[in-house]
């Protein structure tokens, strides 16, 4: 499984970072300086969940589950919010408190890496029962991410992917076949439309994660298939211009006006009010959705294909768990890690998610085949059927870049404030120079 594949280098520059808020959480752990102990592989740990609240539920299940095989050892949860997850880690890096195990993505794993926060893994992979249990493209994934060589930061525990979820009794009663291709999409964007009784075709992303959402829009019907020309990216190519510039006309036209500052979670929630005809998120609302709306009058596929006949994406961070250097109970810590990203843990977590597993053996379980949304994105990115625009997550800056720096700016775009071209340009602009320094100080 192919999910993502950048560039590697031999280091990331190092990175300084402002405590921009305040822990309300105290842990195990100390500031990322501290290189810790292995301890005695009992005692108390702390673990910090990355997406804390939707995921609280299945952690709390598999941290009973562990600590009744390891009667030795306490788990301290912390659930963060997925929005906030970034600048915890930062402030308490900055000034302390860091937990002994972390979920860790792909997305900002660099700067993590870059601070030297992370233990590397690798040789306590290679000496434990997870040796050769790991899905190769998730494998490769975080290495690259790392931007370390082979060396690895996090253990891959799911991927996730885009699809498109659709109101199947929505579409049956306009006469609409599935939005497959783009064409297909705007065809019943525009046809589900009656914004009078307030009913809406589309709801796009317009509050926090609106960037990668808007660049799998624009890649995926300009059908560039390289992040890179050289050493310029190709966001800003005109030809995905003009597929942004007619995505965001949506806004208002065939989309709710409350989109403009939408996350995820208020998103789905508006989707799953059931007056909406489609929604672009990944697999991991599958649940939100069957609670909402039941199986029958809903259905995921993979984003739709492109006017030449192929599907292309961006890809999608992969998420993993990371162990702390400054931990003072590593042995702990990792035995903690390990139970979580084994088969059984695994499975009945992204079974929970419906996102694709890390362990191999999880990811021949049979609810995968019952769960069509799963099981049609896993081909889809292993069947050839889908080119994969590889997102630089390797960039330190990458994180900041693509999200809170410029989520404002898509909400300018989205009210008329800024052209598209202009928008597009300021990514560009800052990625290239992130580029640029990335191999100035000796990547790639």
């Amino acid at each position: 499984m192919n999910i993502s594949k950048t560039q590697r280098g031999r280091a990331a520059a190092a990175v300084s970072v402002a405590a921009v808020l305040a822990l309300t959480a105290t842990a195990c752990g100390d500031d990322g300086t501290q290189s810790g102990t292995e301890g005695s592989g009992k005692g108390d740990i702390t673990f910090w969940d990355n997406n804390g609240g939707p995921r609280t539920a299945i952690w709390t299940e598999i941290i009973k589950d562990f600590e009744k095989k390891n009667p030795g050892i306490k788990v301290k949860y912390v659930p963060i919010p997925i929005t906030d997850v970034q600048s915890k880690y930062d402030t308490a890096i900055a000034g302390g408190g860091l937990p002994d195990v972390g979920g860790v993505g792909t997305a900002y794993l660099a700067n993590m890496v870059a601070q030297e926060a992370l233990e590397p893994l690798t040789d306590r992979i290679k000496d434990s029962a997870l040796k050769g249990r790991l899905v190769e493209g998730m494998v490769e994934s975080v290495k690259d991410a790392g931007g370390r060589g082979d060396d690895m930061y996090t253990v891959p525990t799911s991927a996730n992917n885009g699809a498109i979820w659709y109101r199947t009794d929505l579409f049956k009663a306009a006469g609409l076949d599935a939005p497959t291709t783009w064409a297909d999409f705007y065809k019943a964007a525009d046809r589900l439309t009656d914004s009078k009784k307030n009913k809406f075709g589309y709801t796009i992303r317009g509050g926090a994660g609106s960037i990668a959402q808007a660049m799998d829009a624009a890649y995926g019907q300009s059908g560039i298939t390289e992040f890179w020309n050289g050493d310029k990216t190709t966001l800003n190519d005109p030809k995905n211009v003009a597929a942004l510039e007619k995505y965001v006309a949506l806004y208002k036209k065939a989309t709710p006006a409350a989109d403009l500052n939408n996350d995820f979670t208020k998103m789905v929630a508006q989707w799953d009010t059931g007056t909406i005809g489609m929604l672009s998120h990944n697999l991991g609302s599958y649940q939100d959705h069957l609670k909402a709306l039941g199986k029958e009058k809903f259905a995921g596929i993979p984003n739709p294909i492109g006017d030449g006949g192929t599907r292309v994406q961006v890809s999608n961070p992969v998420d993993g768990l990371g162990l702390f250097r400054s931990s003072k109970n590593k042995t702990a810590a990792w035995k903690f890690i390990e139970f979580a990203a084994s088969h059984a843990s695994n499975s009945k977590w992204n079974e929970s998610a419906g996102a694709i597993p890390a362990n191999t053996e999880a990811a021949k379980d049979p609810w995968i085949s019952e769960t069509a949304p799963t099981e049609l994105a896993a081909e889809a990115l292993t069947d050839g059927s889908t080119k994969i625009v590889q997102l630089p997550y390797y960039l330190p800056d990458w994180n900041n870049i693509s999200k809170a720096d410029n989520e404002p700016e898509f909400q300018k775009l989205l009210l008329g404030k800024v052209t598209t071209k202009a928008f597009l340009d300021k990514i560009a602009d800052e990625l290239n120079k992130a580029q640029a320094e990335w191999k100035r100080i000796g990547n790639g």
